[in-house]
């Protein structure tokens, strides 16, 4: 059984302000998506996840994990997922350690080799919208059976369904519903969207 189970969308965050957390993670759970994919690329992402993980309806990970020691870091600081751009062993045998699910990316059918390899049932597959969209994650599905994707790079309300559509596609990930900047209104507008595309997928 996946993380993922009950999650068609992954919402990527990326925080500037550690203290809009709670509120970003109250928002997503109110607008039926309880998962968040806090993204290390600001120096407030560690005590956003940390802000985010006592919410007891939240299910929040790290995404841009890039070494060992970052996955530790977010572990610690209440991530219960990590998410990678790449495929690092370092990663992933750090989080098999920590016990936590981790999601490496791919592009290439070398790399979803390499991740099975590793014992790995499940990817995310990055850029998706420059490395071949729907059509390649298919073509990899079709040679790769046991492996499911989580799309994630490009990802938008429009194009989100003809991934979703993929019986290969665990979810997307995408940051369309959660703007940088976005006002509170705007933002569960946004959020509130989600469940149409979801929907309209047959998810």
């Amino acid at each position: 059984m996946s993380f993922l189970d009950g999650h068609a969308v992954v919402p990527v965050v990326v925080l500037d302000d550690p203290g809009r957390a709670a509120a970003l993670g109250e928002a997503l759970v109110g607008g039926g998506l309880p998962i968040a994919e806090v993204t290390l690329r600001t120096p407030g992402a560690l005590a956003g996840i940390a802000a985010m993980a006592e919410n007891p309806d939240l299910l929040v990970g790290a995404g841009t994990v890039l070494t060992a020691a970052q996955a530790d870091a977010a572990v610690e600081a209440g991530a219960r997922f990590v998410v990678s751009p790449g495929l690092s062993r370092a990663v992933v045998e750090r989080c098999r350690a920590l016990r936590v699910p981790v999601l490496p990316g791919v592009a290439t059918a070398t790399e979803v080799l390499a991740a099975a390899d590793l014992g790995l049932d499940a990817v995310k597959f990055f850029p998706a919208a420059t490395s071949g969209g729907a059509p390649a994650v298919a073509a990899l599905a079709a040679v790769f059976a046991g492996m499911r994707f989580v799309p994630t790079g490009g990802i938008t309300a429009a194009n989100a369904g003809e991934y979703l559509a993929l019986p290969s596609v665990l979810a997307v990930g995408g940051s369309w519903m959660v703007p940088r900047d976005a006002e509170p209104d705007r933002l569960r507008e946004l959020i509130g969207g989600v469940g149409a595309v979801v929907a309209a997928a047959g998810r």
